[in-house]
C-alpha cells in the first residue's frame, strides 16, 4: 500500500524497550492492541511500518516492527507519528466520529455566534483537549468534555461550546441577566521549565 492520501494519526512511537528493537508505542485506537489490525502504518514521509508483534504494557503497547532489529535502530524512531489511510478505518454511525473529523469545524458559543474553529485535538496525558483559533488567536486549549463541548455537529460543520465550562470566561464575568461579557481568552499554562514548559 502507498502513502495514505487521507492520513489519520493512529499512534506515536515512544522510547526503545529492551535491546532487541522493541518500542513503546502510544496507540489512539479504542483497543490499543488492535493497532496491528490496520495493516502497514506510515510516517509523514511515507515510510511503511509493518508490525511483527504487539503486546499491551500499562498505558502503551510494546511493538516489534519488521526491519527494526536492535535498540540503536529503535531509538532513532522515538517520536515518529504513525498514520493509516482513512479508508482503512471502520465506518462510523451518525453518533460517532474520529478526532480527525473535528479539525476545521467552526466553534460556536452559547448564543450561536461563530467565535473560531478547531485546529487540532491533543492529548498530553491528562485527557483529550481541543486546540482552537478563537477571534484570530491561535493555540487556545479547552477540555474535550461534555460540559465544555455539549454539542457536536460534524455533518453541519460546527461544535457548540460552553464558554464558562471551557474556561474561556469566568462564571462571575456575566451581567445581571446571566449574559457573558466579552470573551477573555487566557494564555495557556505551559508549566515550569524543568517539566518542559516555558515559564
Amino acid at each position: 500500500m502507498n502513502k495514505p492520501e487521507s492520513p489519520v494519526l493512529l499512534a506515536v512511537i515512544g522510547a526503545a524497550h529492551g535491546i532487541k528493537g522493541e518500542l513503546r508505542v502510544k496507540s489512539f485506537t479504542g483497543d490499543p492492541a488492535a493497532l496491528g489490525d490496520y495493516g502497514p502504518l506510515f510516517d509523514k514521509a511515507g515510510r511503511a511500518f509493518a508490525i511483527e508483534s504487539i503486546r499491551p504494557q500499562q498505558d502503551v503497547v510494546v511493538v516489534r516492527f519488521k526491519g527494526v532489529a536492535d535498540r540503536t535502530e529503535a531509538e532513532r524512531l522515538n517520536g515518529t507519528e504513525l498514520f493509516v489511510d482513512r479508508s482503512r478505518l471502520p465506518l462510523t454511525d451518525e453518533e460517532e466520529f474520529y478526532h480527525e473529523d473535528l479539525v476545521g469545524l467552526a466553534v460556536r458559543d452559547e448564543s450561536g455566534a461563530t467565535i473560531g474553529k478547531v485546529t487540532a485535538v491533543q492529548n498530553f496525558g491528562g485527557g483529550d483537549v481541543l486546540e482552537l483559533r478563537v477571534h484570530g488567536r491561535k493555540g487556545v486549549l479547552i477540555p474535550f468534555s461534555h460540559a465544555a463541548v455539549p454539542e457536536i455537529f460534524v455533518g453541519e460543520g460546527y461544535i457548540r461550546i460552553d464558554t464558562v465550562a471551557a474556561g474561556l470566561i469566568d462564571a462571575d464575568d456575566s451581567d445581571d441577566e446571566g449574559e457573558p461579557h466579552s470573551l477573555k481568552v487566557r494564555s495557556r499554562n505551559r508549566g515550569p521549565k524543568e517539566a518542559g514548559g516555558n515559564r
